[in-house]
């Protein structure tokens, strides 16, 4: 079975917390300070596994968890690592934030392996806070968060050349012929629920790589049947052929289906219907009478640049003639492949996810007010009895332009700042 979309849950591993202990040996009975550091968490990594051709595993497994970090422990003991955990993906994946649908990144070209979340730091044990007044500091560093998303998974099939039709036109037959592709055909409509990937080889030893874009329909820009899952197919590929039954065995006009579809194509993404085109007249086998369809098709599109080929996918009639041309036309082709810019960076998105701060002046109480969730949650974390805690928590403040507001609001010294249910007075560093 062919997969190309998933939805995921994948979250790093928690740094592990510092370790507050003291020397204890003989004849040492008041030793320092050997708490030692909390280890990091295991990141979540992304990688290209070149055997892999379908998003089908992440159908059963929707959860990647990586491990926490282990705390650190006396005797100046740095807690374990956690593992990282490595996701391995077809190449051609693009990974996105599910919540706003913005690529963060495109395991494809040179991407062939990328860190989508970080793990948390250790936390840093009691033996890196002793100070001259401070020698047996009982404050260590918690370990930093986790990082948590849920992420869309798309595969967008990467091909020199995409083949493009209404269903039962015969792209199916043609990839089978020319390729070591082997899709299911079968006279109905919608044989072709999955896209297929063929290597062309050629005689000269140069070949090129074949999709069959499933069928079209129209109104697939909008959605409409399986659309847009069809129409992700093609954004990757350098040309497109279109492949029409010249024969109208089924009562289709070929010259209209070309058009219907270019509209779907501009409609769905403009600069995709601007792409090298070659149109493929199949179906010649079954041709009888006098009249010659091909040359009203080529009547119609030559004149606008698009080569038409009459070919019989069946019986290989005019094969040869079409991907020898599709070669050459994809060597003057200097593009690189298409590769998705990141929009959405998760360790900046996740940060700001926490909130502004405020920084106010309440006159009644003749105080400055800090308030914001980042705020709170280092409140929460951090020891301000300690002399190593409180300017660690002055660092934070400075490094987040916390103090330069308050200058800024007219704060002198021995004013009172009050954060949360702390208030304390402010002195210049």
């Amino acid at each position: 079975m062919f997969a190309d979309r998933a939805k995921i849950f994948i979250k790093s591993g928690k740094g592990g917390d510092g370790h507050v202990s003291f020397r204890r040996e003989l004849y040492v009975p008041n030793g320092g300070p050997d708490g030692g550091d909390g280890g990091k968490g295991g990141d979540i990594i992304f990688q290209v596994d070149d055997g892999l051709n379908t998003l089908i595993d992440f159908r059963q497994t929707r959860k990647y968890i990586a491990t926490a970090g282990q705390p650190g422990g006396k005797k100046r003991c740095h807690g374990a690592n956690g593992k990282d955990l490595v996701i391995k993906v077809p190449e051609g994946t693009v990974i996105k934030d599910f919540e706003t649908n913005k690529v963060i990144a495109d395991m494809s070209g040179e991407c062939r392996r990328e860190v989508v979340l970080k793990g948390g730091k250790g936390g840093l044990g009691n033996m890196h806070y002793v100070t001259s007044t401070m020698q047996a500091p009982k404050y260590a560093q918690p370990g930093q968060d986790s990082q948590e998303l849920w992420v869309t998974l798309e595969l967008k099939v990467i091909a020199d050349a995409g083949l493009v039709g209404f269903p039962n036109v015969g792209k199916s037959t043609l990839l089978s012929r020319v390729s070591n592709a082997r899709p299911k055909i079968a006279n109905y409509h919608f044989t072709t629920l999955d896209p297929h990937l063929g290597v062309v080889d050629l005689d000269t030893g140069a070949g090129f790589v074949m999709a069959d874009i499933p069928g079209l329909i129209e109104g697939a820009s909008q959605g409409i049947g399986l659309g847009h899952d069809f129409l992700r197919h093609i954004e990757r590929t350098k040309m497109l052929i279109h492949i029409v039954d010249a024969a109208s065995t089924e009562g289709r006009d070929p010259i209209e289906d070309i058009y219907a579809i270019n509209r779907e194509l501009e409609n769905y993404q403009k600069d995709i219907a601007l792409r090298p085109q070659f149109i493929a007249a199949n179906k010649i086998d079954c041709i009888f009478g006098e009249d010659d369809p091909v040359e009203k098709i080529r009547a119609e599109f030559e004149p606008k640049g698009i080569p038409v080929f009459a070919i019989s996918a069946v019986t290989g009639e005019g094969v040869k003639e079409l991907l020898y041309a599709v070669k050459n036309r994809l060597s003057e082709i200097k593009e690189n492949p298409v590769v998705f810019e990141q929009e959405y960076d998760p360790e900046t998105a996740l940060y700001q996810q926490e909130g502004p701060h405020t920084v106010s002046y309440d006159a009644e109480n003749d105080e400055y007010v800090v308030e914001g969730p980042r705020i709170e949650k280092m409140l929460g974390y951090t020891n301000l009895e300690s002399e190593k805690g409180f300017a660690f928590f002055q660092r934070f403040l400075r490094e987040n332009g916390i103090l330069d507001e308050l200058k800024a609001l007219g704060i002198k010294e021995g004013d009172t700042v009050r954060l949360y249910g702390l208030s304390f007075d402010y002195y210049e560093e």
